[in-house]
């Protein structure tokens, strides 16, 4: 069962995605899954240096996006994926409660073809 994000650790987790940096860190995690990367592997990976990736890396672990495991000599980052779930739900929790049937079916995103409104229709609403 997931339980439900608060706002505050919602706040703090988008904070800690809200870098390129470190979206990209948390991305490459998530393709991975719970194998997760040594460091090593992930400084190779996003040509980024030690000293940086350390840095996203612990911005990560303070919003518990991340978590970590030792394996002998060897540390290993994986996507914590309830938390990444937990802040999905927090986002989609009241998805289309106020809409008048602009969501896709379960709340989903309409796709960007049906979403696009044309030129005219803008026009016309502005009016």
């Amino acid at each position: 069962m997931i339980t439900i994000m608060k706002s505050g650790d919602a706040i703090a987790a988008l904070g800690a995605l809200a870098s390129e940096a470190r979206l990209a860190v948390f991305r490459l995690l998530v393709k991975r899954g719970p194998e997760g990367y040594t460091p090593t592997e992930l400084t190779r990976r996003l040509e980024v240096p030690s000293p940086t990736l350390s840095f996203h890396l612990r911005e990560l672990l303070n919003a518990r996006l991340v978590t970590s495991r030792r394996e002998g000599r060897n540390l290993f980052y994986s996507p914590n994926l309830e938390r990444m779930q937990q802040l999905v739900g927090f986002l989609t929790d009241n998805c289309c409660t106020l809409a008048d049937g602009a969501c896709g079916p379960d709340c989903r995103p309409l796709p960007a073809s049906a979403q696009a409104i044309p030129p005219a229709t803008r026009q016309r609403k502005r009016a």
